[in-house]
């Protein structure tokens, strides 16, 4: 499966790497110098800085961007360039608890609105495609045989467990795949369950001791939008790999490839830039859960192309010789 979000997602991470030049364009050259040349200019331990690129990179640029901080180099820029590039910004280490354990209805008793239900079910229908083929693609970076449909099943279903915890601890935010750390596991090309776990692990102790959290959350984004564009080109890259399955010679999958890949890409462009005129999307009705379910999906660039793909694959007629 092919996602056309990956281009939107590449495009906002060079527009993020751009926003902070210095900091953003030597995490991306020393991310593919490490990651693609290191590991085969040097004999000796080419598996490490392969494996350990985003660690070797983030603390090199991070310290980088650190020392330009403390001299002075931000002081008489724009806050908008400063908050994109210093990395102590709005006081947020110093203004973290040091522990803070999060628990079940902190922020206020859950309220009920079932017209938004219907907007949500609309929106994790989305997730779920996208998480579908972020499955996948990370089967075959990690060399594994095709994910049967009950795994499938399943990490869907653990996905909406995890949306409804989130709903428990008030996150602001539901659960879906991380789309990078595929990219991240076709660089390192290490797909062990036991490090996602370790991670796992790390995530919950960060959140639990604010400073240490605080302190990553200090990094420049201009510093994960350098590595973005080295994950999300992995991600789409292992996209367009499934079309060698394809027969590529017929005008008929040459349609459905083109007519999919343009209106999974106009259409979400009309509805993302009417909204950003208007203020709102192009259903504007009383409702605003109707118009959730309508401009939410149409917003999606993977649905609509999937949505447009299928149709047609299950509707044109089969035999369309070259």
């Amino acid at each position: 499966m092919f996602r056309l979000s990956d281009l939107g997602f590449m495009s906002l991470a060079s527009q993020r790497v751009a926003k902070c030049v210095e900091i953003g364009l030597p995490e991306l050259i020393l991310m593919v110098a490490f990651s693609q040349y290191l590991p085969h200019v040097l004999h000796s331990g080419k598996g490490v800085f392969g494996r350990f690129s985003v660690l070797f990179t983030v603390s090199i640029v991070w310290l980088y961007a650190y020392i330009l901080t403390i001299s002075g180099a931000y002081k008489n820029v724009k806050l908008k360039t400063q908050a994109h590039c210093r990395v102590d910004r709005s006081g947020l280490i110093g203004g973290a608890p040091w522990i803070s354990v999060p628990y079940p209805f902190q922020w206020g008793a859950p309220t009920f609105d079932a017209g938004e239900c219907f907007a949500m079910m609309m929106t994790s229908f989305i997730a779920i495609v996208e998480s579908t083929g972020a499955f996948i693609a990370a089967s075959r970076y990690a060399s594994a045989t095709m994910i049967p449909p009950s795994i499938v099943s399943r990490g869907i279903g653990w996905q909406g467990i995890g949306i409804l915890l989130d709903s428990f601890f008030g996150t602001a935010n539901g659960t879906s795949v991380a789309v990078e750390n595929v990219g991240l596991l076709a660089v390192t090309h290490v797909g062990s369950r036991r490090v996602v776990q370790i991670s796992a692990g790390f995530m919950i102790f960060f959140a639990v001791l604010g400073k240490f959290g605080a302190l990553f959350a200090s990094i420049p984004l201009p510093i994960f939008a350098g590595m973005y564009c080295v994950f999300f080109a992995y991600v789409g890259a292992c996209g367009l790999s499934f079309l060698q399955f394809c027969n590529l010679n017929s005008f008929r999958t040459k349609f459905i490839l083109g007519f999919s890949f343009f209106i999974g890409i106009s259409v979400p462009q009309y509805f993302n830039e009417y909204a950003s005129v208007s203020g709102h999307g192009p259903v504007h009705t009383g409702a605003r859960w109707f118009n959730d379910m309508i401009n939410v999906p149409f917003s999606n660039k993977p649905f609509v192309a999937g949505l447009v793909a299928y149709f047609l694959d299950n509707t044109m007629h089969l035999h369309q010789s070259a």
